[in-house]
């Protein structure tokens, strides 16, 4: 991550199942990251494009080495993120060589470790089953939320550091998210807004699910979304509670363990290095 023209900022792209990131460290050269400038590096026209910027920095928890703070395409800063925890942790091993790595995000410490050339299984951390935890507007019971928009009715809201609403549906492929996405993502249940998943049960092991993310839209792959979708599978008596989630992008495990955490393991890649304008910081 060095630069390659004095004047500039490097940057990684890199991508989890084509949900994509511009990485950016800021541990020797800090950076305060606004919204717009988050917005204008996303931009896929006139920025380098992306889903969500991470910006890497010193940790404030001695128990971590790094921290990971992350921007959606929209600006809006954001707790947690499975896939770029997922690159982060790849990229960290690979500058110390060791195979275990600490993230800290706004969500809590996420432990990961390498699980091959280029994949890593990330302790996403605990499943959040409570209103609260969600968070919801009000008390409910979070098992079968009562919304309907159009087709998509009665999810499971599912706490994984950001907010889920899993939708069991028929067939994850009919089902428009361009059009239903904004109307959950932004419904008074949800205070901080939500992600949103439709998915369908392939078997018990196997779930097929697409996903409209709060603040980036339709993405080809979400981390804690395939964790929520696992969980609520397994809570609705649908699926069983180490499963596949078959995205848009590809594939990823998810183990929702005895102990209430959820493991994910999936690939990682790195699309290019660059240096950036200036002025997209400015």
């Amino acid at each position: 991550m060095n630069a390659l023209c004095s004047g500039g900022r490097p940057f990684v792209k890199m991508h989890g199942l084509g949900n994509d990131f511009v990485v950016l460290d800021a541990r020797a050269a800090p950076l305060a990251l606004r919204p717009d400038a988050a917005r204008a590096l996303a931009d896929r026209r006139t920025g380098v494009g992306c889903d969500q910027v991470v910006v890497l920095a010193p940790p404030d928890d001695p128990a971590a080495e790094l921290r990971m703070i992350l921007f959606n395409a929209d600006g809006g800063e954001i707790a947690a993120c499975g896939n770029a925890s997922r690159c982060v942790a790849w990229l960290r091993a690979r500058e110390t060589g060791a195979a275990r790595v600490t993230l800290q995000t706004a969500a809590g410490l996420l432990r990961a470790e390498v699980a091959g050339a280029e994949a890593v299984t990330v302790d996403m951390g605990p499943a959040r089953l409570d209103w609260e935890a969600v968070p919801l507007a009000r008390p409910l019971d979070t098992l079968r939320l009562p919304l309907a928009v159009g087709e998509l009715r009665e999810p499971v809201a599912v706490g994984m550091g950001n907010p889920h609403a899993v939708f069991f549906v028929p067939d994850a492929e009919a089902v428009d998210l361009e059009r239903l996405g904004p109307e959950v993502e932004r419904h008074p249940l949800f205070p901080e807004r939500v992600n949103v998943e439709a998915v369908q049960v392939l078997s018990p092991r196997r779930l097929r699910m697409r996903v409209w993310e709060r603040g980036a839209g339709v993405t080809r792959a979400c981390g804690t979304g395939a964790c929520a979708a696992v969980v609520a599978a397994a809570r609705r008596g649908l699926g069983e509670r180490r499963a596949e989630v078959v995205l848009d992008g590809g594939v990823l495990a998810i183990d929702w363990r005895p102990d209430g955490r959820v493991w994910m393991t999936g690939p990682v890649a790195v699309s290019f290095a660059g240096t950036l304008n200036p002025d997209l910081l400015a």
